[in-house]
């Protein structure tokens, strides 16, 4: 059993560097064609942002696979002997968040590469090392205690119940599903400042928007994200009367009031179509074909490790295999959310009123000059990848006879034909 858990993840491995490889290929080769969307020097900046990304992706996964074979064979079992406790439950939390901790710890370069070196320019990032250093302390404080909390339920249900497996993964999507309530006011305690749109007039042209789809929010804020980042965007965060629309103040300064409320009308499009709770949904499925399967291994594969069945080692082995069934899950996943995508669209669109489809498409490519989006992919890399639509298509489903639109987007408006 263990040598197929083994030969499971180097497969996932192979095509996950695979698929980046041609994707790299692709667009190496794409952004020396003619330019879509962009400007020629923008769609080959753009490009090479993308190759650059891709190879520091592969580098991490490689990384990651070294990574699982010495957790494999020495790392556990290392925890093992030095992490003892008086309490068991003590026990099992101090390993499992040992495990975490190490596995942060070497994510750090990667992190630290992929903002302060790629991102820096690529012209994104906007924050110092100092943020980036109080950022991340947060978020490891954050993860040390609310992570603790979390595997000691599960250490309490596998302890206590014969099915604990099941009962585990209604603990975690409960968890999920709280992290989804909480977000924006964790965001906003401890990274963004908020606060609320004094643009009046937006204000109450966001809110007849809200009105028309029946979305109740606690109000329209405005994230300082630019003090950290310069892409542009915008999420609606928790749920019942505790939502809340953030817009970041990027996206305020680069689009038009009816370019920004035509990409609001497409998030409305999501909550009117019941998106978000279709995601939980496929979440939901995910956690529990991994518990389901995780909780009826073999006693052989605990044989072939050397290592008692005990909690710790049963949530560790749930983290190491999770990216797996995440990129086995990807494609159905993936395929659900660009069609919602789709959808999202033609509401937004709609609720944007006459000659909707024109303001989406105009900050649909604002969006790709922005962020730099190339906007061109491989197809395989798009099926297990791209959770939207890749924005040409998009704009296609708009009505954009791509030939014609402006490459200058930033510029100009869009001379689509629509």
């Amino acid at each position: 059993m263990l040598l197929t858990l083994v030969t499971i993840y180097s497969l996932y491995v192979v095509v996950s560097i695979y698929t980046s490889v041609m994707q790299i290929g692709y667009v190496n080769k794409a952004k020396l064609g003619s330019a879509v969307l962009l400007k020629t020097a923008d769609f080959m900046k753009a490009g090479n942002y993308l190759v650059r990304k891709e190879k520091l992706a592969i580098l991490s996964t490689f990384f990651d696979y070294v990574l699982f074979i010495a957790w494999m064979g020495v790392g556990i079992r290392f925890l093992q002997d030095n992490i003892f406790f008086e309490s068991e439950a003590f026990t099992n939390v101090a390993i499992v968040m040992s495990f975490i901790v190490i596995n942060s710890i070497f994510s750090l370069p990667f992190s630290y590469y992929e903002k302060f070196v790629i991102d820096t320019e690529f012209g994104f990032n906007k924050s110092s090392i100092v943020q980036w250093i109080k950022d991340t302390a947060i978020t490891f404080v954050m993860t040390l205690i609310l992570g603790s909390l979390v595997v000691y339920g599960i250490y309490e249900i596998i302890a206590n119940f014969t099915l604990w497996w099941l009962w585990s993964f209604v603990f975690i999507f409960g968890v999920v599903i709280l992290i989804n309530m909480l977000y924006p006011a964790f965001r906003a305690m401890f990274f963004d400042k908020l606060t609320p749109l004094k643009d009046e007039e937006l204000d109450a042209q966001i809110k007849e928007l809200m009105d028309k789809t029946g979305f109740v929010s606690s109000g329209v804020f405005v994230s300082d994200a630019s003090k950290r980042d310069a892409r542009l965007n915008a999420y609606f965060g928790g749920f019942g009367k505790a939502k809340r629309v953030v817009l970041f103040d990027t996206l305020i300064e680069k689009l038009t009031t009816r370019e920004l409320l035509a990409v609001l009308g497409h998030e409305l499009g999501h909550f009117a179509h019941g998106d978000i709770y279709k995601n939980i949904a496929l979440v939901g499925g995910m956690l529990f074909v991994m518990f389901a399967f995780f909780g009826n291994l073999p006693e052989s594969l605990y044989l072939e490790l050397g290592l008692a069945k005990e909690p710790y080692l049963v949530m560790i082995l749930l983290m190491l295999f999770m990216p797996v069934l995440g990129f086995i899950m990807m494609p159905i996943m993936g395929i659900v959310s660009r069609h919602n995508e789709y959808e999202a669209d033609k509401m937004g669109s709609e609720l944007a009123g006459i000659g909707g489809e024109i303001e989406l498409a105009n900050a649909l490519q604002k969006l790709v000059t922005e962020n730099k989006s190339f906007p061109l992919s491989h197809p395989l890399y798009i099926f297990f990848h791209y959770t939207h639509p890749p924005v040409i298509e998009r704009l296609k489903e708009l009505g954009v006879d791509i030939k014609n639109v402006d490459k200058s987007a930033m510029e100009a408006q869009c001379q689509a034909d629509i």
